[in-house]
């Protein structure tokens, strides 16, 4: 069943997005909360940009190409796309809710768009924005890429700057200065959403209803 409001997404499982800006460490952070957080999911998102050393489709993103993606623009199959530095990303509809995967926290690794859309569109998720401890770091970092600073790189520092302006509207901001730091606090935030008052009605109908 797919799912299309607020009130289906919260009957059954949390929903924690986060976002950042190219090099907040933001990816490395998912995996490891992945790895950390037992019951959390992970929605794979749709790509057309080129697979990198390392990643596995189907795993890190489903890789297609532009006319596969447009094609599902078309026929609706996303939650949230956008176009960002020339390529097209999106979670799929599907993504959400693989079959017979009900319970737990589901995890989306979105851009600031992305982030956007689900807010408006399912406002019971959850939010998390990472933010870099410095300008001169997260310059730093994308350095760390590639051999030379390229007019691509300055791009993207000026858009990093853009998406940071756009911080105060996630629930959450947490900083990656020290990673670990960052990975407990993030911790923290995705337990929380498991304790959600709707995530727990179930729960606490079966107590009420017990007798004593």
């Amino acid at each position: 069943m797919v799912l299309k409001s607020a009130e289906k997404n919260q009957a059954g499982y949390g929903m924690l997005v986060l976002s950042g800006p190219s090099g907040s460490g933001k990816t490395t952070l998912v995996k490891r909360l992945l790895m950390t957080v037992p019951d959390l999911r992970f929605a794979i998102s749709h790509t057309t940009r080129k697979r990198r050393p390392g990643e596995t489709s189907g795993v890190d993103y489903h890789f297609v190409d532009k006319h596969e993606f447009k094609s599902m623009i078309d026929t609706r199959a996303f939650l949230e796309w956008a176009r960002v530095h020339g390529q097209y990303y999106g979670t799929s509809w599907a993504a959400l809710k693989p079959p017979g995967e009900e319970d737990g926290t589901l995890i989306l690794d979105l851009d600031v768009q992305g982030a956007e859309s689900v807010r408006e569109r399912l406002p019971g998720s959850m939010s998390v924005f990472i933010m870099p401890p410095s300008l001169r770091e997260l310059r730093r970092r994308l350095m760390d890429r590639e051999p030379e600073w390229t007019d691509a790189m300055e791009k993207r520092l000026v858009a990093a700057k853009k998406e940071m302006s756009v911080h105060g509207a996630f629930d959450f901001v947490v900083v990656n200065d020290v990673l670990e730091n960052a990975l407990t606090a993030l911790i923290h935030i995705a337990c929380a959403v498991r304790q959600l008052t709707p995530l727990q009605s179930e729960r606490v109908k079966a107590i009420l209803g017990k007798k004593p």
